[in-house]
């Protein structure tokens, strides 16, 4: 599969980032043998080999949910760069 200079400069635009007329060619060429890599991979048969999600099996490992004692005003404040009288003071945001 080949990649022309057009569609390297239309995935330069939707991007965002700026392509030299001389860097589009190399472009073009490199984008070229990434999607030949990519037919490569399709050859090979996958046909028993289960899908995996992670290379590593992970478990979300929770704490029980259980009901304690809130933090004390004092002390969730003490850190607070600014505050007023129990409260976080945050900058306006408008």
């Amino acid at each position: 599969m080949s990649v022309g200079p057009e569609t390297v400069r239309h995935i330069a635009k939707l991007a965002r980032v700026k392509v030299e007329e001389e860097e589009v060619a190399k472009f073009s060429e490199q984008f070229s043998r990434i999607l030949e890599f990519f037919n490569e991979l399709d050859k090979i048969d996958v046909s028993n080999v289960e899908p995996m999600y992670h290379v590593i099996p992970l478990e979300n490992v929770l704490r029980e949910d259980k009901p304690s004692q809130p933090l004390d005003v004092e002390d969730a404040l003490k850190n607070a760069p600014e505050r007023k009288d129990k409260y976080f003071k945050a900058p306006p945001i408008i």
